[in-house]
């Protein structure tokens, strides 16, 4: 490989935009900061940008085109809630979606707190004051503390509140290569890469109605893409989430066998099963396979616990697709994925969308 600035295909403009919202906190249910970076960039090329009742942002493209078509990827990411404050001003929290606790001791911390960030650590008890039966027990979050070095209730409430909410506190990096690490691709990456597949769009001719949307609180339930998808009501919705990459110790096709051959590098993943409408996958693998786009079929037997699950169960039903990113270490601080995929996904996205008319057959069989 060469260097990153030889690898990259990206534009400036679009990694700028992936490095601003990569970097805004956006808990469910607190998605403000990383809403406001999309909607910026939204802006310079939807016909109209809003954002609902819920916290769904939406940015049209085509307004007046058919049929309906509407793209999700979920911007909320994990994060931590605030659950009370003892006299000597140390938090106690719970995890805001799914964490594994073994990764938080040690972690540095942000939390938006009453005028801004507030940053602190979560503290545990030393190891070397453990007895020997603590020392092979599982971390429990009730274990763990958040130490703003303060030394007073008083003092951290004048900073923080119960309730408030934060993450942890790593920032977007490119490693080596095309491979890049954060906290919160799964799935901001996903709010990336559909409206990455809407701005390559307003250059095409398209005779969709199209509809990227930046979901909310899917971590707790999707529960963002129901409400967005009944108020668009669209024929075909497509959420693009991340999905396990297999090319990692312990992930292993040959290894495990189940999740496939799932890699960084390897394209863009195309699930197939029951929550997939049979036309919308044909669609997509045809439109990789025209267009040279690296691809990998997931095989997905039942309901996904994407975006793509509450798309097609919506109203008289959608016809439903899934594109997912592989992604390493997820529900992690140091999630990975490869930006080479993201770029093939959202190519691949948009001219599977400009392919789509009024005349397009969707009906499964």
């Amino acid at each position: 490989m060469g260097s990153q600035k030889e690898r990259l295909a990206m534009k400036k403009e679009s990694l700028d935009f992936l490095r601003k919202l990569m970097d805004a906190p956006s808990p469910s249910g607190y998605e403000g900061p990383a809403v406001e970076v999309w909607r910026a960039e939204a802006k310079k090329f939807a016909d109209k940008v809003w954002t609902d009742l819920h916290g769904n942002t939406i940015a049209l493209l085509n307004k007046g085109g058919s049929p309906r078509v509407m793209l999700a990827g979920h911007i909320d990411e994990i994060g931590l809630m605030i659950q009370s404050i003892d006299d000597n001003g140390f938090a106690r929290f719970q995890g805001v979606g799914g964490w594994d606790p073994q990764i938080l001791p040690g972690q540095r911390v942000v939390f938006m707190g009453k005028k801004g960030h507030v940053r602190g650590i979560i503290g545990k008890k030393p190891i070397h004051l453990m007895e020997q039966e603590e020392r092979g027990k599982a971390v429990r979050v009730e274990d763990l503390w958040i130490d703003f070095g303060t030394s007073s209730k008083k003092e951290t409430e004048k900073l923080v509140s119960v309730g408030d909410v934060g993450v942890v506190d790593v920032n977007f990096t490119i490693l080596y290569g095309d491979n890049a690490v954060a906290r919160g691709f799964d799935d901001r990456i996903g709010a990336f890469t559909v409206l990455e597949a809407l701005r390559l769009m307003s250059k095409m001719n398209i005779e969709a109605e199209v509809y990227a949307v930046a979901t909310v609180q899917e971590e707790i339930g999707l529960r963002g893409a129901h409400t967005a998808a009944f108020g668009i009501d669209p024929k075909v919705g497509i959420a693009v989430d991340v999905t396990f990459a297999t090319d990692y110790p312990g992930m292993g096709a040959k290894e495990k066998g189940i999740f496939g051959n799932i890699k960084l590098g390897g394209g863009p993943v195309i699930a197939r099963g029951p929550n997939i409408n049979p036309k919308v996958h044909e669609l997509l693998v045809k439109t990789a396979q025209e267009k040279k786009i690296p691809y990998v079929v997931e095989a997905i037997p039942r309901g996904t616990g994407t975006d793509a699950n509450a798309i097609q169960l919506t109203r008289a039903g959608v016809a439903a697709g899934l594109v997912s990113v592989p992604n390493r270490n997820m529900h992690t601080p140091v999630e990975m994925v490869n930006l080479e995929d993201v770029e093939n996904a959202f190519t691949l996205i948009a001219h599977a969308v400009a392919r789509i008319t009024d005349k397009t057959n969707l009906v499964p069989f």
